[in-house]
């Protein structure tokens, strides 16, 4: 690897990493529908002008149903479900159970029918991981923060589902079109969502919390995006894909370092099983993604 590419390498798992504790920080102050618009109202005008610029929107309308669908299990569905998820739970816990993702579409995958013949490592992969998520969710979660944890399954699954749309019906378009206009259509829906849940704007939150948004949108969102295209440029698609198991190491030292919360043997059972079974589910069958496919849902995942 050169040495660009170890440099992007580390800004994307940073950026993908740092997420869950920026979250943590925000719900304390605004509700999870609050930033939702916040994030992604600023990270699409980041985005939506260059994608214009490439021509990258115009392609997606006549699938702008798909774009709907797309929209909805990626981010509009899974940001405010991980926000409410991590008003109860630790941001480091949240971010190891996001790593099952691929356990996740791998389950979609035999559902649909798309599933390849599975080696027999991705098959002890798939059975580290779910004893990886049982040791989180049954050693290192309090029974009180069950719902959360529910919350946090429903953003598993819309993660994995993207990559059925992007792959059949989204197949071949541009990346950053899709990602930009998804992103603007959430804005647009939480216009009204939070107009009603929480009323007129009130007074600014404090200086942190407005930080932690502003990260959120234009570092862990859209820079992360065009590093994300730079690092693909460089290594590949495949090697790229390869971010995703630094991510959760990231998201439990940041939340240790950082927020103060606790790091026990479970936490670090959990990740090694989560991580190591998940990378040999992505090794040993996963069904493969056409480039485009596999980069935008890298993005939506990994972003949190």
């Amino acid at each position: 690897m050169s040495r660009r590419a170890a440099l992007l390498f580390l800004a994307l798992g940073v950026a993908w990493g740092i997420p869950y504790l920026l979250i943590k920080v925000a719900v304390d102050e605004i509700s999870p529908a609050q930033l939702v618009l916040a994030r992604t109202g600023l990270a699409a005008l980041i985005l939506l002008p260059i994608a214009i610029a490439r021509g990258a929107v115009r392609p997606l309308l006549p699938y702008w149903h798909w774009m709907l669908i797309f929209t909805g299990v990626e981010i509009a569905v899974p940001w405010v479900l991980l926000g409410s998820a991590e008003t109860r739970l630790p941001s480091s816990t949240t971010g190891l159970l996001i790593a099952a993702v691929p356990l996740a579409g791998l389950a979609i995958a035999f559902v649909t029918g798309r599933a390849e013949r599975l080696a027999p490592a991705a098959w002890f992969g798939l059975a580290l991981g779910v004893i990886g998520v049982t040791a989180l969710v049954g050693l290192d979660v309090g029974g009180s923060d069950l719902g959360a944890v529910a919350e946090v399954g429903v953003v598993v699954v819309g993660y994995a589902a993207g990559p059925a749309i992007l792959s059949r019906p989204l197949q071949g378009l541009p990346g950053i079109g899709i990602m930009s206009c998804a992103l603007t259509l959430t804005a647009l829906v939480y216009v009204p969502i939070v107009l009603v849940s929480d009323g007129a704007p009130g007074p600014l939150p404090s200086g942190k919390v407005v930080g932690s948004v502003v990260v959120l949108a234009a570092i862990c969102t859209a820079a992360a995006f065009m590093l994300l295209f730079a690092l693909v440029n460089e290594v590949g698609p495949v090697r790229a894909t390869t971010i995703t198991y630094l991510n959760p190491a990231v998201a439990v030292v940041a939340g240790a370092v950082l927020l103060d919360e606790q790091v026990t043997v479970w936490t670090v059972v959990g990740f090694a099983l989560v991580v190591s079974g998940s990378y040999l589910v992505n090794r040993g069958g996963r069904p493969q993604a056409p480039v485009e496919a596999e980069i935008v849902d890298e993005t939506a995942s990994s972003c949190a």
